[in-house]
């Protein structure tokens, strides 16, 4: 037989009067459409049970019951509201049922409407105050009946509001409003946050069960949401604490861990039998621990996978709800079972534990959102959910979480929301020949923005005015512009560069957007005018012929004899052959005298180094005394004694007889006129065919007479003397021989 438990309430309800609790509460606007006295938005508050339409609006009209106001009996006289009195007529508006506060549950009297047919329920405050959260009633066996099949949205609206709106039904007008969730969630980013308050005990009755089932019912589109990176999931677990005067008690040694710092309430609140407080405790510390530990290895999902699998293998029901079991399913998702219990600690630590230290700073709100007092509850971008713990439901929530625009594709689902772009294009630009539109589904409603199409951006207003822009524009029916095809040849007035204008093609005369007309070029004598051509007009264009055996160069509007041209060809043909052969010749030529004066200077200059010193070498030797004198008679009668010189050395004597069979001859001969008796000149050897010239010869006048006197008069003349190379080979064939 299970005892009341007064201390634990006790207990719990002291620690929770140690923090100054601040319970939000959440609300959606109320816009009056009419009548015109009392348009304008309002708050209401939304109710913490049915499903909120999070992310969309709702339109109706108010009706207010004759009788049965408060709604606390069954409207149709206790028939379950099977006839429907609220039910909407074809054509028009949903009922918005506007009922009295008190005498029975607010879920009571939502369940007595919803049954009577209306799409939702307007609750009258009965007190001049702030408005306030419209809550789930205790559990019990007749709310259970109701509290899960309730489905449609309903809010609390002050008394003043109330009152005025009574009055305008009763005086026959007709009132209209809007209920609007738009702005319920904040929509910052294209990431949805959002955290659960659970609870790991299976034992608490139809709210615990009603909390597994939802987790189990939700996994599947939170793991996608997580896995595609459109969500960042947490959860918590409430925790308690025991005053510090109830520490050593059997009540807080049975519900709380680290002495007394965090609590839970006995599952069967019956300390004498089943599992205790701190055994719930110690699993929450677990599912925490695998959370973090899951995150660590970047795969937050796997919580929703033990939290499932825990409650399927591990009951409490079956005895299983203990660390042995729940290891055996942490090993069975591949997370370290080590980690998980190294991250629990010691619960019997009279210490504080991070994890659940954290866990119950976060029950206390901040910004805009309260305090968390209610279990479950669900926070979706720090705004607290209200409304059924259903799969639907609260997927409708997250999704109104997204900046609009970038919703994942679970969220434009048909069940999710209603395509708006299906009915007349959702009043946004649409090109029906090209299939393409402005419009795009939001789950907020549509958005009517120029679109890209195949790799083609269109600009403009999106309502009335969508064009092609930028490269690839004519791809998408043709930029706008006219066209037209006729005998598979076609037209088109759209420019791919420039300012983007339609312009008529050449050819054609017209506005380039509706009409582009052929232009006669033969009537109005723009081309083939010579006196040989024949004009024939053509669509976008014309032919010209010529008479004969004429061709027509339209480059230049003329006819020419084809035979000319052939001719022409041909000597032009003939003419560039003999152009690159001279072409060719020239680079020969000048290739080969490069190579063959390069080749035989470094040979000359090789053979002579080995016996005469070159320029190069230095003039730091000094000359022999005196050397052989040469007797030589030069072409003119004259006759002289030389000091020859080559280089530094003298010329040795045995080559003197070698230089008689060339010196007398006039196109090989050695000239030489120096100024004075005893002056050095230098003369130098060279061919008459130009090639490099080779080390001077030093030539010293000893005696001087004859008929060449007469030029040595001129002061310091100087004649360059040339032999053939055939000398220079001779002299040098001569010394090697000796």
């Amino acid at each position: 037989m299970r005892r009341p438990v007064l201390l634990p309430l006790l207990l719990l309800a002291l620690a929770a009067a140690v923090v100054d609790a601040r319970f939000v509460v959440e609300k959606n606007s109320l816009m009056v459409t009419s009548p015109t006295a009392l348009r304008g938005r309002r708050d209401s508050a939304i109710g913490n049970f049915g499903i909120p339409q999070y992310g969309g609006s709702m339109a109706g009209a108010v009706v207010y019951p004759k009788a049965n106001s408060d709604a606390c009996d069954a409207f149709g006289g206790g028939g379950g509201g099977k006839d429907q009195l609220f039910r909407t007529k074809p054509g028009a508006l949903p009922s918005f049922l506007l009922i009295d506060r008190g005498h029975c549950l607010f879920a009571k009297k939502v369940w007595n409407a919803q049954n009577a047919g209306a799409s939702a329920v307007l609750v009258v405050d009965d007190k001049d105050e702030p408005l306030i959260t419209m809550d789930l009633p205790r559990e019990d066996d007749e709310a259970a009946k109701y509290i899960q099949n309730i489905t449609i949205p309903s809010a609390l609206i002050d008394k003043k509001f109330g009152e005025q709106l009574k009055k305008a039904v009763k005086d026959g007008e007709m009132v209209n409003v809007n209920l609007d969730w738009r702005e319920a969630v904040p929509h910052p980013d294209d990431r949805v946050e959002y955290e659960l308050w659970t609870n790991s005990n299976d034992e608490c009755g139809p709210k615990c069960d009603m909390l597994m089932h939802f987790l189990k019912e939700f996994k599947g589109a939170a793991q996608l949401l997580e896995k595609g990176g459109y969500s960042q999931f947490t959860p918590h677990y409430i925790t308690w604490y025991c005053p510090q005067a109830f520490v050593v008690s059997k009540q807080c040694n049975s519900q709380c861990i680290n002495h007394g710092r965090y609590c839970a309430p006995d599952p069967e609140q019956d300390f004498s039998t089943g599992y205790e407080g701190k055994d719930v405790v110690v699993e929450n510390l677990r599912q925490l621990c695998v959370f973090n530990v899951a995150k660590e290895i970047k795969k937050p999902w796997i919580w929703w996978d033990y939290v499932t699998d825990f409650h399927i293998r591990c009951p409490m029901k079956d005895k299983k709800y203990n660390k042995k079991c729940a290891e055996t399913v942490i090993k069975s998702l591949g997370l370290d079972a080590k980690k998980v219990d190294k991250c629990m600690g010691d619960p019997n630590a009279d210490s504080d534990h991070f994890l659940l230290k954290m866990e119950q700073d976060a029950q206390i709100g901040k910004g805009s959102r309260g305090d968390v007092t209610i279990l479950p509850t669900l926070v979706v971008n720090n705004r607290q959910y209200r409304g059924k713990l259903e799969r639907k439901a609260v997927l409708k929530a997250l999704c109104a979480g997204f900046e609009e625009t970038t919703e994942p594709n679970v969220c434009l689902s048909d069940d999710m929301e209603t395509n708006e772009c299906l009915s007349d294009n959702g009043g946004c630009w649409q090109d029906k020949a090209a299939n393409v539109t402005a419009c795009r589904d939001t789950f907020r409603g549509r958005v009517c923005e120029c679109p890209t199409f195949n790799g083609v951006q269109f600009k403009g207003d999106g309502y009335s005015n969508c064009e092609p822009a930028g490269p690839g524009k004519c791809l998408i029916n043709h930029g706008g512009c006219w066209h037209e095809t006729r005998n598979g040849k076609t037209f088109s007035a759209c420019q791919q560069s420039g300012n983007g204008d339609c312009k008529c093609p050449a050819g054609f005369r017209g506005d380039g957007v509706k009409k582009c007309h052929d232009i006669d070029e033969c009537k109005e004598k723009k081309a083939c005018q010579c006196p040989d051509c024949s004009c024939r007009d053509t669509w976008g264009g014309y032919e010209c012929t010529c008479s004969g055996d004429l061709l027509y160069i339209k480059e230049h509007d003329t006819c020419i004899s084809k035979t000319a041209v052939q001719a022409k060809a041909a000597w032009a043909a003939v003419w560039g052959i003999l152009v690159a052969l001279a072409v060719l010749a020239a680079g020969s030529y000048v290739v080969y005298k490069y190579r063959l004066r390069s080749y035989m200077d470094s040979e000359i200059r090789a053979i002579m180094a080995q016996y005469m010193p070159l320029d190069s070498q230095g003039e730091a030797e000094t000359r022999s005394s005196s050397c052989d004198e040469i007797l030589y008679r030069d072409v003119f009668g004259g006759e002289w004694q030389l000091d020859f010189r080559v280089g530094m050395n003298c010329v040795p004597t045995h080559l003197s007889g070698a230089l008689s069979p060339y010196v007398s001859r006039k196109q090989s001969r050695l000239v030489v006129f120096p100024q004075n008796k005893g002056e050095t000149q230098s003369v130098s050897v060279n061919n008459l065919g130009n090639r490099d010239r080779p080390p001077e010869a030093i030539v010293k006048v000893i005696k001087a007479q004859g008929n060449n006197q007469q030029k040595t008069r001129k002061p310091y003349q100087k004649y360059i003397a040339s032999t053939s190379w055939l000398l220079i080979h001779h002299i040098l064939q001569s010394h090697f021989n000796h």
